[in-house]
């Protein structure tokens, strides 16, 4: 048995206007360094599934349709063709990405924004600027859902992603952040008070500060850099929609309220995808 991930599967549909097809002729799969994404068309609906074992989607596949084509990307997609027997095709995951986006905006949406960033942020963090039918990746970050899954069991001991989550929603980050408030009490501060001086600046001072703080600390340091990074790529791009994609977004208010929180300071509007977790997939399946 080859097993490349622990065990979980979610299943999501999304209906779609259109003909009714009871054949599943194609899949898109996006196989990426934690959990593998899947899309597909069936009987007129878009269907979204995820896996976490590699052995359960070959045989899943199977049962699904021997006669699909697969069309594979992300970090793993050259990895996980060599174990498929259907017939498959490979896609550049920055392209996949795009396309995917770029599909489900306007599915969403119903419109496609002329000039917006894509902030894809899954293992690492990638940026991507997109006007018109022209686009490049701009920069990533070694800060993403990574980054809060290592350092997330280092403060808590846990490993599952909505464990961790549901921990930090629970916590004050000014419990474990030194704001600039901190550093400027009893006088007026030249900032808003409530924002971070230093991520984790307390947490060696305040020993009554729980895991749950600290975790929320993490959220806030991911979230901070990612919007840093996206928001000064929007002012240099004159993009004001930042589109944000990927399965860290996932049932992760906490860090969906931190990407939105800098509207004031910066000219962008956040826009959250409800599948956009699965941007590889239908950007490979289309």
């Amino acid at each position: 048995m080859f097993v490349l991930f622990s065990s979980f599967l979610y299943d999501f549909k999304y209906n779609r206007q259109g003909g009714v097809d009871s054949m599943v002729e194609k899949v898109g799969i996006d196989a990426g360094g934690s959990l593998i994404k899947v899309a597909y068309e069936e009987n007129g609906e878009l269907i979204f599934k995820t896996f976490s074992e590699v052995d359960i989607l070959l045989t899943w596949l199977k049962d699904l349709s021997p006669d699909a084509e697969l069309y594979l990307t992300g970090g793993k997609s050259a990895h996980l063709h060599k174990f498929v027997r259907h017939r498959s095709h490979l896609k550049e995951e920055f392209q996949a990405i795009i396309d995917g986006t770029r599909f489900l905006l306007e599915q969403e949406q119903e419109s496609l924004p002329d000039n917006f960033l894509i902030t894809s942020i899954g293992t690492g963090t990638s940026v991507f600027h997109v006007a018109g039918e022209s686009h490049n990746r701009l920069f990533g970050s070694g800060i993403g859902g990574g980054t809060l899954m290592g350092l997330g069991m280092l403060i808590s001991g846990k490993v599952k992603f909505h464990d961790i989550i549901a921990l930090a929603e629970s916590g004050n980050r000014q419990h474990s952040d030194l704001l600039v408030k901190d550093i400027y009490t009893p006088g007026d501060a030249p900032l808003l008070g409530d924002l971070t001086a230093a991520n984790f600046g307390k947490a060696h001072l305040n020993a009554q500060a729980t895991n749950e703080d600290h975790l929320a600390s993490l959220i806030q340091l991911i979230g901070e850099t990612i919007i840093s990074l996206a928001g000064q790529a929007a002012v240099a791009t004159g993009s004001e929609k930042i589109v944000f994609v990927g399965r860290t977004l996932n049932e992760n208010e906490p860090l969906k309220k931190v990407l939105s929180s800098f509207q004031a300071m910066l000219p962008y509007e956040p826009i959250f995808l409800d599948n956009g977790a699965y941007v590889g997939a239908v950007g490979s399946l289309i």
